[in-house]
């Protein structure tokens, strides 16, 4: 224990002499939340949607067909209440959802102004807004649909006047983001991107500085053992890249007012995972580079193809079909769904124990080959 407390204090030491590392750190995470947060945007397509429908008739299922043939929504199944539709959503297997009442037919028949409820996963706001507006201009084509079979509506948004008549229109209910702010999606998501970046290029900086100032010989000459090397260069990266998330956390809070409706201490875990993975991705590209020019090269090949396939940037809906299924390999992925279902659904531990475990898988692989792969090379 010895030997490892003074190899740590040993590479802290080292750590707060380089500057231009502590400035790495603190610097461009606050630039990328706020540039990211302020200035991005994006759109979406296909968006899965769920049905209930109580009616049961002609004129429900002419309405469902209608939202569910275009390129705006795809069926995502039928259910058979309010309660299973909304668990759907909120474990994402839907984007959104609609209820279609009892008595729409015959309010339609009468010329009774009919309530249609659409349900909306809200934590991408501008997801949400894209669908309401797909979902409107849906309805009004199937209102303009109705005219030829002599209902003759007229298209009525929720505040329109008591005296038209035949009319259908949608009561919309944005789920865990009902001001639609755009940022809280971007800001998730781009947390994760920094925790796995920041994490391989420190990692791999460290390494590939220590090797060209040839104090990894000096380290073979003491009593310490390659274990006891391997976690004195882990643990301070590991420390300062989880001050790193906290600031991460306290920007997010501050300046784009993230809500914690989940538990903070599944975040952090979430985090620290990330953060491993980073840095054994780092370690691990570290000893198969000489220099530090070589390891950005290699990075590049590497981190760019894993913050683009996250999703974290821009919706995963909005990729090729054939895509899709690749992003489930990417740990910032996983990251962004633990964060956006802790932050703003407050989803815990029984929702998102299958994220958890791949985070899991992905750091231990990514830890055990970069320290097997570091052992070898100080052999």
């Amino acid at each position: 224990m010895t030997r490892l407390v003074a190899l740590i204090h040993k590479e802290f030491t080292q750590i707060r002499r380089d500057r231009r590392l502590a400035i790495s750190l603190i610097v461009p995470p606050t630039l990328q939340l706020l540039l990211f947060g302020f200035a991005l945007d994006a759109t979406v397509s296909h968006l899965r949607m769920g049905v209930i429908d109580w009616s049961q008739t002609p004129e429900s299922r002419e309405l469902i067909s209608t939202l569910t043939e275009s390129k705006s929504f795809q069926l995502g199944g039928y259910y058979s209440s309010t309660a299973d539709l909304s668990k759907a959503i909120s474990r994402g297997k839907l984007d959104a959802g609609i209820v279609v009442p009892y008595q729409f037919a015959r309010d339609l028949r009468r010329g009774t102004p009919v309530d249609v409820q659409l349900l909306i996963n809200a934590a991408n706001a501008n997801t949400a807004t894209i669908a309401q507006g797909y979902a409107e201009g849906v309805i009004q084509s199937y209102n303009q649909a109705l005219r030829t079979d002599g209902i003759r509506p007229l298209v009525r948004m929720v505040a329109g006047r008591p005296s038209e008549r035949g009319v259908v229109r949608t009561v919309t209910a944005f789920l865990y983001n009902p001001g639609l702010v755009n940022a809280w999606f971007i800001v998730t998501g781009t947390f994760g991107v920094l925790l796995i970046l920041n994490g391989s290029l420190v990692a791999s900086t460290a390494m590939i500085k220590e090797r060209e100032r040839g104090t990894v010989e000096q380290l073979l000459m003491t009593p310490a053992s390659t274990t006891d090397i391997v976690v004195a260069k882990i643990t301070p990266l590991f420390v300062l890249l989880v001050m790193m998330s906290l600031l991460a956390l306290v920007i997010m809070r501050l300046f784009f007012a993230v809500p914690v409706r989940g538990s903070m201490l599944l975040v952090l875990l979430s985090a620290a995972l990330c953060i491993l993975c980073g840095i054994g991705i780092g370690t691990l590209v570290a000893t198969f580079t000489k220099s530090a020019q070589q390891s950005q090269l290699t990075a590049f090949f590497i981190n760019p193809p894993m913050a683009t396939l996250s999703g974290a940037l821009t919706p995963v809906e909005a990729m090729p079909s054939w895509m899709q299924p690749i992003t489930w390999l990417d740990p910032i992925r996983h990251f962004g769904i633990i964060a956006r279902a802790t932050l703003l659904k407050g989803s815990g531990i029984g929702v998102l124990w299958p994220n958890f475990l791949a985070l899991i898988g992905f750091t231990l692989v990514t830890l055990s080959l970069s320290i097997w792969r570091f052992r070898k090379q100080l052999g």
